[in-house]
């Protein structure tokens, strides 16, 4: 068998800066993917791909900013369709050559096979070639996940997606239903609708996105309506293909017929063909790998990190995990910790950031807390982008004034929420913004005047 220290499965954040982390203190090391180009599902079917073509879909179409200028792009569906794809699939191509180029840099053999679990390592199937086995002193399991495709729905449709499978349409449909109003159902919603479908998403929860805080949930739901998507909650639906057309019953009996239905709710990892049971490596119901607070499995030797272990499936926290895992298995003193306080971004139009506690949050924790917010329509950038939807909120304690949490909505949201995780990592308080001097005009503006509001509102003002 080839000796590496180091087998890591699946190229994706966790395996990749995992890779690397141990690459970098001197390890051999080997990745091994089965998908010809390195990544995982944020380069191949998922986070990138999905904000390119939400990029592009604005800027093709100049959704909300038509009535501005009253002017727009105007193409042809099957021409719109042409340059999304194309748009995408050169994203893709470049942030395929990052990983692949940082793996090279690192000295660290990439393998492209199935990769299954043996005695003491892994053997790596390619796709025309004869199985290679790879002696690993240590196994990092970062396969990811995808789409969980629940027995109910028909996916032998052609007209039925998950979010995977809905890149590869290659014409617009007029309608389209989405199940599911996470993060992955309001990207989908807000692309297609900047693209002039007709969009219906449809969730059993009774409020979109509902890690989201509240208001800054109810928000997202308002904004998305006024844009042009119809969005109901607290209903499930039934998908079926009757008399040639497909047929989405509600729960109150309301039938629609959509072109297109995209399920867009749960995943599951990716591990029923690495031979976890085989190891000895423990999963969930949901084919997620069960691991400690050192990433570690129920197999010596044997770690797992990034979505394939479950929430918060993000590819920040996947990297972060990946390199943390490897620390604790080669006994490298530098990253021993996960960030506690990462940001979230949701890539819907308009964007959402938060980081920290909610108010529901702060309510179930028993603290005594305090809000301030600015809107964008009160900002001078927005007004000069037309981008006035939105609003900075910051939740912080009564009693100090120390910055628990904070919650955007509008354009560049998943930017700016990286200067208040700043100043709760910092354990600061909002006079942090109210002391800070800001370009004008600027978007950041909005965080001193979220802070200014708080303190009227503790001042006993309204």
């Amino acid at each position: 068998m080839e000796h590496f220290d180091l087998v890591t499965i699946g190229s994706g954040p966790a395996g990749e800066k995992g890779a690397a982390q141990a690459a970098y203190f001197g390890y051999k090391v080997a990745v091994v993917d089965r998908d010809p180009r390195p990544g995982g599902a944020p380069v191949n079917s998922g986070g990138i791909p999905t904000k390119t073509l939400r990029e592009a879909a604005t800027y093709l179409t100049g959704f909300g900013k038509r009535e501005i200028y009253g002017v727009g792009i105007g193409l042809t569906r099957e021409l719109l369709v042409e340059r999304l794809r194309a748009r995408a699939a050169e994203v893709q191509e470049a942030a395929g050559a990052a990983v692949r180029q940082n793996l090279e840099r690192h000295d660290i053999e990439f393998i492209e096979g199935e990769a299954t679990l043996v005695d003491q390592g892994v053997r790596v199937t390619p796709p025309s070639a004869e199985p290679r086995d790879l002696q690993a002193d240590v196994v990092l399991i970062s396969t990811g996940s995808r789409p969980l495709r629940p027995p109910g729905i028909p996916f032998d449709d052609p007209d039925v997606h998950d979010s995977d499978t809905i890149l590869e349409m290659d014409r617009l449909p007029e309608s389209m239903v989405i199940i599911g109003a996470g993060p992955v159902g309001a990207e989908y919603a807000s692309i297609f609708t900047a693209l002039d479908v007709s969009v219906t998403v449809i969730d059993m929860a009774e409020r979109m996105a509902p890690f989201l805080d509240a208001e800054i949930s109810e928000l997202l739901r308002t904004y998305m309506e006024q844009g042009g998507t119809r969005v109901i909650l607290g209903t499930s639906g039934e998908v079926a293909r009757k008399d040639g057309r497909l047929e989405v019953v509600l729960g109150d009996g309301e039938q629609l017929y959509p072109d297109v239905v995209l399920f867009a709710a749960g995943r599951v990892g990716n591990t029923e063909q690495l031979g976890v049971a085989f190891a000895g490596v423990e999963c969930d119901s949901r084919g997620r790998i069960l691991v400690d607070d050192e990433y570690k499995t129920t197999v010596d030797g044997i770690y797992a990190a990034g979505d394939v272990i479950g929430p918060p499936a993000l590819a920040s926290v996947s990297s972060e995990q990946g390199r943390v895992a490897i620390c604790h298995a080669f006994g490298i003193p530098f990253k021993e910790v996960i960030d506690p306080i990462p940001p979230y971004g949701v890539y819907s139009i308009p964007e959402v950031g938060m980081v920290g506690m909610s108010e529901q949050a702060a309510t179930d924790a028993g603290v005594d807390y305090e809000v301030g917010r600015a809107w964008f329509a009160d900002n001078a950038r927005s007004a000069i982008a037309g981008s006035q939807l939105g609003m900075v909120k910051l939740v912080l304690e009564r009693a100090d004034r120390r910055l628990i949490g904070a919650h955007v909505i509008g354009e560049e949201a998943a930017e700016l929420i990286h200067q208040a995780q700043a100043v709760i990592h910092t354990r600061g308080t909002i006079d942090y913004f109210i002391d800070s001097t800001y370009n004008v005009p600027t978007r950041s503006e909005a965080f001193k005047y979220a802070a200014y509001d708080a303190l009227q509102r503790l001042s006993g003002g309204s």
